[in-house]
């Protein structure tokens, strides 16, 4: 047994006796400091310097290793270098202060264009029910038209009734085709009502008196008459969309993405997008460039000639 060898294991020893750590956690160290071991080559320990482990971390980060894990390894060495200051007088710990690369957001996931038009405006054949049929496509224009939170769409309430006491969150405005919608932080908003979504609502408004019963501000109702809830047009968005077989685990925020980097991909008005959202934060809308870029990026590889392999 090598001199450090043997330090490895008088300190996984402590970790044992003193903060009587699991076998399976004192294997998990083992394993984390033989990787460093490994890595360091023909190099003691003791004399790597925050370069070393800065390039190792890189590596272990070019080589897939997600940033949870890499947080571990990190861990477990800085760990052992403390204890190497502490017992054998090592100057200084050259993990202190390194963190691990930030774990990269998902893009959120959109739909196609082609597949988005779809979902919005054909009819499953399984929909015998008209009012069903009309709430539901009525609902997937507008999620797709204006962007809207569901919550916000299942907020929305008949635009013309004014009684006392009752506060809306939100109407359609059937004249001005726009909706009025309050927001995260109680942030109100007006968005645009796209021709096909007015068409929608208008086919629904027709067939809504059949349900309605004892509350009348809901602009959705269910076959019982009560508001529509955020799960109910879950469910309903998602089994449409495997009666149309589009290739996508389909949910109402799916619709937001893909009309913000829908809007984007064609205007480029980062700024108009934002407002439509009703994001506080330029940042918070940032996001949808990346959704842009994979876009052109698609037809950059389908089209040009210098990018078939």
């Amino acid at each position: 047994m090598t001199t450090q060898d043997a330090s490895l294991e008088c300190y996984l020893d402590v970790l044992r006796t003193q903060r009587h750590l699991s076998e399976h956690s004192l294997n998990s160290y083992r394993l984390d400091l033989l990787e460093l071991i490994r890595m360091a080559g023909q190099q003691e320990l003791r004399s790597l310097t925050p370069q070393h482990l800065r390039r190792f971390t890189s590596q272990l980060h070019a080589g897939g290793l997600n940033p949870r894990s890499i947080a571990r390894k990190l861990s477990s060495w800085r760990g052992y270098y403390r204890w190497m200051i502490e017992e054998h007088g090592l100057s200084a710990n050259p993990v202190e202060g390194l963190r691990a690369p930030k774990k990269s957001k998902p893009l959120p996931k959109a739909l196609g264009a082609d597949d988005a038009v779809r979902l919005v405006a054909h009819h499953a054949s399984n929909q015998a029910d008209v009012p069903t049929r009309c709430a539901n496509r009525a609902m997937f224009e507008l999620l797709y038209s204006s962007g809207l939170r569901v919550s916000e769409l299942v907020g929305l309430d008949i635009a013309d009734i004014q009684e006392a006491g009752h506060h809306s969150l939100g109407w359609v405005d059937l004249e001005q085709h726009e909706v009025h919608v309050t927001g995260k932080g109680n942030k109100p908003r007006i968005v645009p009502v796209g021709q096909a979504a007015m068409t929608a609502l208008r086919d629904w408004l027709a067939v809504r008196g059949s349900l309605l019963k004892a509350d009348p501000h809901p602009l959705f109702l269910t076959g019982r008459g009560t508001r529509m809830s955020v799960r109910l047009v879950q469910l309903r968005i998602k089994a449409h969309a495997q009666a149309l077989d589009i290739p996508a685990n389909v949910h109402p925020h799916m619709l937001r993405h893909s009309f913000a980097s829908h809007i984007l991909q064609s205007s480029g008005d980062l700024r108009a997008v934002q407002e439509m959202l009703g994001h506080s934060s330029i940042s918070a809308t940032q996001v949808y460039t990346s959704l842009d870029f994979q876009h052109l990026a698609a037809v950059y590889d389908k089209t040009h000639p210098r990018a078939k392999k």
